[in-house]
């Protein structure tokens, strides 16, 4: 089984914090799309394997016209067999949904939304400069729930600078008042090259303080336990049955193609990625050329990919899998170089697996990279 991931590439404002690839100029948008559409096909033979997920992400999807994500939906149906219980997850931000919008979503085929809330306080959505109000950010769950999304992720930003311990607690709270069965939280990243960045550097905003963000996941993991969700990897929580099938792919080396720029693809064996320039692209796949670079995984990265993305996850390394898939002298290296992780208590090692404890979550990266082979 595989997934698609398109990338849609406009945003209403550029938020402070984000590096991803998109523009605030939508002048281009149905030449763009257009383009989504023919890559679609040019790259209909890169997997014979069914679709189970897709991923319409971004920039801001929800930018589009209904019309539009019919029209880059239909073309995957045409070209590729897709499950008929596919996930289908469609990135929104609250400013951009309406009653009409979700009727038309819900009719298309798509049953889950992934909604850019970040925070339920009006001061951090001005410090972020989000696009959207504290008010929006609250009715919008509301109404997209009366209208049948009842799979709806939010995301949340915590480490704020602004931020204190008790406000943090009642954005949780907020959202399990809301009875949203999947949250991703992330702590605020001061990306090189972002706004956030410069006006940091300038002093006109507040360093992050890395202890703060620490004490919040802490404060996260607790609510969130204590709520009945399960913490299936680092950022991402769910109620029992509501994990991202999309997202868990990638941590499950599943393959994947991306549509549009900037966006990623896995055979496997390599990875593919386009060029993250919207004019570039457009002329590239205008002439039937995809615009990617392609690298051919040694042996060697994709057990650093695995040991990487595993340790992230509530199942962690599966030493019967590293074991077939690696080899014996690989299973004996990461036990070796775990193990002054579990005598400080970060990491816990049983015949099947090793998982970080809730303490090791906070230090998932530099355990990870430990473990990997140079």
């Amino acid at each position: 089984m595989a997934g698609i991931y398109i990338h849609i590439p406009f945003c209403k404002k550029a938020c402070h914090y984000c590096n991803f690839h998109f523009s605030t100029s939508t002048k281009q948008i149905e030449p763009l799309v257009d383009c989504l559409i023919k890559e679609i096909v040019l790259r209909k033979d890169y997997t014979k394997e069914t679709i189970e997920t897709i991923y319409f992400g971004g920039g801001t999807p929800s930018i589009l016209s209904p019309e539009l994500i019919q029209q880059i939906l239909q073309s995957v149906k045409d070209n590729y067999t897709v499950s008929n219980d596919a996930e289908i997850t469609l990135e929104s931000n609250p400013d951009d949904i309406a009653a009409d919008k979700l009727q038309q979503w819900k009719a298309m085929g798509i049953n889950r939304l992934s909604i850019g809330i970040q925070s339920f306080r009006e001061e951090d959505l001005l410090w972020m400069n989000r696009a959207h109000n504290a008010s929006q950010a609250y009715n919008c769950i509301k109404l997209a729930q009366e209208y049948g999304f009842n799979n709806i992720t939010i995301d949340l930003i915590y480490g704020v600078p602004n931020l204190s311990d008790e406000q943090w607690k009642e954005n949780i709270n907020t959202a399990l008042s809301l009875n949203i069965p999947h949250l991703s939280c992330y702590a605020l990243t001061v990306e090189p090259k972002t706004a956030l960045d410069k006006l940091i550097q300038t002093k006109k905003k507040e360093a992050v303080d890395t202890d703060k963000q620490a004490t919040h996941f802490l404060i996260l993991m607790e609510a969130l336990n204590n709520a009945g969700f399960e913490h299936y990897e680092i950022s991402n929580f769910a109620i029992p049955g509501y994990r991202s099938k999309h997202n868990s792919s990638y941590w499950q080396g599943k393959h994947y193609i991306g549509i549009g720029p900037s966006a990623h693809s896995f055979n496997g064996n390599s990875r593919q990625w386009n060029i993250a320039n919207n004019t570039l692209y457009t002329q590239s796949i205008s002439n039937s050329i995809l615009p990617c670079e392609i690298e051919i995984l040694t042996l060697q990265q994709q057990f650093n990919e695995y040991v990487m993305t595993a340790l992230r996850t509530i199942d962690g390394i599966d030493l019967n899998y590293l074991t077939d898939r690696y080899g014996i002298e690989m299973f004996f290296h990461t036990k070796k170089e775990i193990n002054k992780w579990v005598i400080q208590g970060l990491a816990l090692v049983s015949e099947k697996n090793i998982k970080l404890t809730p303490s090791g979550k906070l230090m998932a990266d530099g355990i990870a990279s430990d473990l990997f082979l140079i």
